[in-house]
C-alpha cells in the first residue's frame, strides 16, 4: 500500500515535500527533486529561494501553529537558475495522537499564468499613459452625462471634475447641449462629431472638434461612451481672419455704394460750382465729398483691424469731443426705436492718447450692441442706455450699461467670440469682436457684468498714455 501512494505522491504535477517543525526537507516528490536536486539534510529556504534563514511570510510555520491550511504566493528558482512563480498551499499531518509532525507543501507551478497577468498589468499601464498623455481632451461619461474619467490634459483644462455634468463643466450650462452628440452615440452605438466653443477652468475659451465613441460591455451594449476633444483654436483663428473679411466686405458693400454715391454728388456739385461760379455751391459739395472720404476711410480702418494687426494711429484726443460725436450720431437711433439714451462724462477735460477712429468704433460697437439688446426685449415696458466715462490717475473708464435682455454665463463667456451672437439672426457676431480687439489693441480690456433678463454692463479700461 505505502508503494502504491508513494507512487501517486510522485505522481502528482506539482511540487510536494514534507516539512518537520524546523523547516527540513523530509520527503519530496520527484517533479521537485528534477528541479531543486536532492533534499537530505537540507532546509526548504535554502532549497527554493538560496536563503540562509526562513522567509518571513512561512505557511508551514503557520500551519504548525494554528494547525490550519494556509496559502501563499511565492517566487523561487530551481536549481537550474530559472524563476518559477508558485501558489503554495499547506496541510498539517498527525499522529496517533493528534499531535502535528509535519506539514504537506504542495507548490503548484503559475509561471505561465503570472507572465500573462504581467504582460497585461504592463499593456495596462501602457494603455493608461497612452490615455493619459495623449495630446487632447479626454473623458468617459456615463448615460446620465456624468464625467466618470478624465486623463491629464482634460483635467488640467476643466479640474477634476468626476461626477459632473458634462456641460457644466465644458459650458457652465443648466441643461445638456443641443445637439449632444453623447446622447446620440449612446442612442444608436455610432460614432459622432462636431465642433464646440468651450470654457477652461481660467475662463479661456477654446475652440475643439469633437469625437464621441461608444465603449461597450460583453453583451454588445454601450455601458459608456469616450469623448475626444482637439484644440483647434490655432486653426479657426486663422480661418475666422480669412472668412471675416469676406464677410466684412458683405456686410458693408451697400453702405460702401451709398457713400460713393454721395461722394458722386458732391463732386457733382464742387463741378457744377466752379462752372457757375457758385461759392456756396463748392462749399456745399466740397464738404458732402470730405464727409463721405472720411467715412469710407473708417470703413476701410475697420477692414484692416480684421484683415491684420494694425498698429493704432496715435494722437492726443478729448474725450467729450469724441464722445460728442458718438452721442449725437448714436443719440438719434435711440431716440427712433424709442429708447432712453443717457451720456454722462467726467465734468474735466479727459485727455487720452489713442487711436480716434478705433475708439469712436469701439463705442459705437457696445451701443449698438445694448441697444439691440433693449430692441429685442419684450418683457419691460421702457428701456435705458446709459455710456459713463470716469478717469482715475492713470486709466480713462467706459462704461455702457442698458436693462436689455441681458446674458447668460454661457453667453458672457462666448461674447467676445467672432460671429457669435445671441441675438439670432438679428445679429451678425461682429460689434463685441470688434471691440475687444480694439481695447486689447490699446494694451486695455473689457468686463462684462450681466444677468439674465435684467441687462448688462461693459467696463472697457484704458491707459491715458499710449502702452510701451
Amino acid at each position: 500500500m505505502d508503494e502504491i501512494y508513494k507512487k501517486y505522491f510522485d505522481s502528482v504535477p506539482s511540487y510536494l515535500t514534507i516539512q518537520d517543525k524546523d523547516f527540513h526537507l523530509l520527503d519530496a516528490n520527484q517533479k521537485f527533486k528534477n528541479d531543486f536536486g536532492e533534499i537530505e539534510g537540507r532546509y526548504c529556504y535554502q532549497v527554493y529561494k538560496n536563503r540562509s534563514e526562513k522567509c518571513e511570510n512561512c505557511p508551514v510555520e503557520k500551519t504548525f501553529r494554528d494547525g490550519q491550511p494556509h496559502t501563499s504566493e511565492e517566487k523561487i528558482k530551481t536549481h537550474n537558475g530559472n524563476d518559477v512563480w508558485v501558489i503554495v498551499n499547506t496541510s498539517p499531518i498527525y499522529d496517533d495522537n493528534g499531535n502535528i509532525i509535519s506539514v504537506m507543501e504542495m507548490s503548484t507551478d503559475i509561471t505561465d499564468a503570472k507572465n500573462l497577468q504581467d504582460q497585461l498589468r504592463t499593456s495596462q499601464q501602457k494603455y493608461h499613459l497612452l490615455f493619459e498623455e495623449v495630446p487632447c481632451y479626454i473623458s468617459i461619461q456615463d448615460k446620465n452625462l456624468k464625467i466618470v474619467e478624465a486623463n491629464r490634459m482634460h483635467r488640467e483644462a476643466f479640474g477634476t471634475s468626476f461626477g459632473s455634468m458634462c456641460y457644466k463643466v465644458y459650458k457652465h450650462r443648466n441643461t445638456k447641449c443641443e445637439p449632444c452628440i453623447i446622447q446620440q452615440t449612446f442612442e444608436d452605438g455610432k460614432i459622432h462629431s462636431h465642433e464646440e466653443v468651450v470654457t477652461s477652468q481660467d475662463n479661456k475659451r477654446i475652440n475643439v472638434m469633437v469625437y464621441a465613441a461608444p465603449i461597450k460591455n460583453g453583451n454588445g451594449e454601450v455601458e459608456h461612451v469616450i469623448e475626444m476633444s482637439t484644440d483647434i483654436t490655432e486653426i479657426r483663428q486663422l480661418q475666422d481672419k480669412l472668412s471675416s473679411v469676406g464677410l466684412l466686405i458683405g456686410s458693408i458693400s451697400h453702405g460702401i455704394k451709398g457713400l460713393l454715391n454721395g461722394l458722386d454728388g458732391g463732386i457733382y456739385l464742387v463741378n457744377t460750382g466752379l462752372k457757375k461760379d457758385d461759392r456756396k455751391r463748392i462749399d456745399q459739395g466740397w464738404e458732402i465729398a470730405s464727409r463721405n472720404i472720411r467715412r469710407i476711410r473708417s470703413m476701410v480702418m475697420d477692414i484692416l483691424y480684421y484683415a491684420k494687426d494694425r498698429e493704432p494711429q496715435w494722437e492726443d484726443i478729448t474725450i467729450k469731443e469724441l464722445t460728442d460725436e458718438v452721442c449725437e450720431n448714436f443719440g438719434d437711433r435711440a431716440k427712433r426705436n424709442n429708447i432712453d439714451y443717457i451720456c454722462e462724462i467726467d465734468p474735466d477735460a479727459i485727455k487720452m492718447e489713442a487711436d480716434r477712429n478705433a475708439l469712436r468704433s469701439l463705442l459705437i460697437n457696445l451701443l449698438d450692441n445694448s441697444l439691440d439688446a433693449c430692441r429685442i426685449d419684450t418683457k419691460k415696458k421702457t428701456h435705458t442706455v446709459t455710456l459713463k466715462v470716469d478717469q482715475d490717475a492713470d486709466q480713462i473708464v467706459f462704461n455702457v450699461s442698458d436693462n436689455g435682455i441681458g446674458m447668460d454665463r454661457e453667453t458672457r463667456e462666448k461674447a467676445f467670440s467672432l460671429f457669435f451672437s445671441s441675438k439670432g439672426a438679428g445679429g451678425t457676431g461682429l460689434g463685441l469682436f470688434i471691440a475687444n480687439k480694439i481695447a486689447e489693441a490699446h494694451g486695455g480690456s473689457i468686463k462684462i457684468e450681466s444677468e439674465e433678463g435684467k441687462g448688462s454692463e461693459f467696463m472697457v479700461k484704458m491707459l491715458k498714455k499710449r502702452p510701451d
